[in-house]
């Protein structure tokens, strides 16, 4: 900034009351203006040649590296890290017991019809166990366990009481997303590591919704765009190093979903505060309250425009002024 424009901005204060401070953050792009993700290489195909891989094509899309991190298995196991990321579908598994989970009306009929006995009695004879208890009962381990609940079948010994909600019938007991465990397992061995990124792009320029699409790629790798991340390496995955095929679950890449999950992940994996964080300041300077904020982050069951559904899915592939504008308008 030359003399002669601090000169009239200095006249401006004197005059009208403006403070320098001010205009300068108008002259830095906004926490409502800029789009910030949390992304990270999964332990399958966690390498150089793939972390490079990664940092030319966010090179390329114009998208901001913010900061990076290797963090090993015994960190992501020790401080829960894994667990945290995958809330409500973790704690069904590892944490709550099966007591105290709220089974919606619809679900508990299913397990009737499915399994000849309501809810209630399965829990009043000790049948039902979450994940982490019935490697205990079964004396198995989450891989042995993962391998039996393949075997169940969708709507006939294995029913779905919501998203991320998942009760099977194996070995004579009733378990509680049983599929988790070897997924934590895959990420908490001492030989696992994953390489974060924080990353940030003016909202203008690309669309949560195309940064989803088209730099990441779609969820199952062999159908994803040409030219995303998850194509890249599935389509060169002996050439740069991986053990196997990427598939529908080690697809190479993890992604948030929205600007507000980034915002939760960064505060997991980061160490992050509201208050430090781009999207979180934003969220604040807009009245949104902290204590808000941090219960939006457990994905709560929330209302929106008259919906009620997850907090995460009411805000999946907005930008952030988008997002910011729903939250202040949500009441969980």
């Amino acid at each position: 900034m030359d003399s002669q424009t601090l000169t009239k901005l200095a006249a401006a204060v004197v005059a009208g009351g403006i403070t320098l401070e001010l205009l300068g953050r108008r002259s830095r792009p906004s926490g409502s203006e800029t789009n910030a993700a949390f992304v990270f290489v999964k332990p399958h195909a966690c390498n150089d040649a793939v972390v490079e891989r990664v940092r030319k094509s966010f090179a390329g899309w114009g998208i901001t590296i913010k900061s990076e991190a290797k963090i090993n298995g015994a960190v992501i196991d020790a401080e829960s890290l894994i667990d945290n990321h995958y809330g409500a579908i973790a704690a069904k598994a590892m944490t709550t017991l099966p007591a105290d989970l709220h089974v919606p009306t619809k679900g508990q009929a299913a397990f009737e019809k499915a399994f000849g006995l309501t809810w209630a009695a399965a829990l009043a004879a000790g049948q039902v166990y979450n994940a982490k208890q019935a490697c205990e009962k079964l004396g198995i381990d989450g891989a042995g366990l993962d391998a039996k609940w393949a075997q169940t079948n969708r709507g006939v010994d294995c029913i779905k009481f919501g998203g991320g909600f998942y009760c099977a019938s194996i070995d004579g007991i009733f378990i509680m997303n049983g599929f988790y465990m070897s997924m934590r397992g895959g990420y908490c061995k001492q030989s696992a590591n994953i390489h974060t990124f924080t990353v940030e792009w003016p909202a203008a320029k690309i669309s949560w919704e195309r940064f989803r699409g088209e730099v990441l790629g779609g969820t199952n790798p062999a159908e994803a765009a040409e030219g995303s991340l998850r194509k890249d390496i599935f389509d060169n995955w002996a050439e740069l190093g991986l053990a196997a095929e990427p598939n529908t679950g080690d697809n190479g890449m993890h992604a948030s979903a929205s600007p507000f999950e980034g915002l939760a992940e960064r505060l997991n994996w980061c160490g992050a505060t509201v208050a430090s964080d781009i999207f979180g300041s934003a969220l604040l300077a807009a009245g949104v309250a902290e204590e808000t904020i941090l219960a939006g982050t457990q994905d709560p069951q929330a209302t929106l425009d008259g919906k009620t559904g997850s907090f995460f899915d009411h805000l999946e592939d907005q930008d952030a002024a988008d997002n910011i504008a729903n939250i202040a308008k949500m009441t969980l």
